[in-house]
C-alpha cells in the first residue's frame, strides 16, 4: 500500500453514511493544504485501525480523527481538530473546546443515532486529486 497517508491526519467515517460522506465532501472542498486523507471505517484499513485499539468493528456512528504515531480522537473532539486544522475561520470552532467532551459528545452522539435520517446516500464523484486522498475506497 502507498504509505502516504503516514504524514496526513486520516478521518475515519461511515461509509455508507449520508451525513458522513456530506462532512468528508465538505472537508475535501476546504482542504487547501492536503492535510487530511480519509478512509470508511467499512474497508479493510478502517477494520484494522479499530481492531488495533480494541474498537467496534460493526457499529460504525463514531468518526475518528488519526494522526499516525501521535494520537487519534473521537466524536466531537475529532471534529473540533479537524476544524482547527483546516485553519482560517473553522479555527473559530475551536471556541467549542470550553465544553466538556461529554456535554460536546453528547450532542454528537443525538446527531449520530439520527444521521441516517437526516441525509440519504448521495452519488459523489470527487475530483482524480480528491479521489487519490481516499485510502482503501
Amino acid at each position: 500500500m502507498d504509505e502516504n497517508w503516514q504524514n496526513k491526519h486520516i478521518v475515519f467515517f461511515d461509509g455508507e453514511c449520508g451525513v458522513c460522506n456530506f462532512w468528508v465532501q465538505w472537508i475535501l472542498e476546504r482542504d487547501k493544504n492536503d492535510q487530511f486523507m480519509f478512509a470508511s471505517l467499512q474497508s479493510d484499513f478502517g477494520q484494522s485501525f479499530l481492531s488495533e485499539r480494541g474498537l467496534e468493528t460493526k457499529v460504525f456512528n463514531t468518526m475518528y480523527l488519526w494522526k499516525p504515531n501521535q494520537y487519534y480522537l473521537i466524536k466531537s473532539k475529532a471534529v473540533l481538530q479537524i476544524a482547527s486544522i483546516l485553519g482560517g475561520i473553522y479555527k473559530l470552532t475551536g471556541i467549542g473546546k470550553i465544553f466538556p467532551a461529554s456535554v460536546s459528545d453528547r450532542i454528537y452522539d443525538i446527531i449520530s443515532r439520527n444521521r441516517m435520517k437526516l441525509a440519504n446516500q448521495k452519488c459523489y464523484l470527487p475530483t482524480p486529486h480528491q479521489r487519490g486522498k481516499f485510502i482503501e475506497v
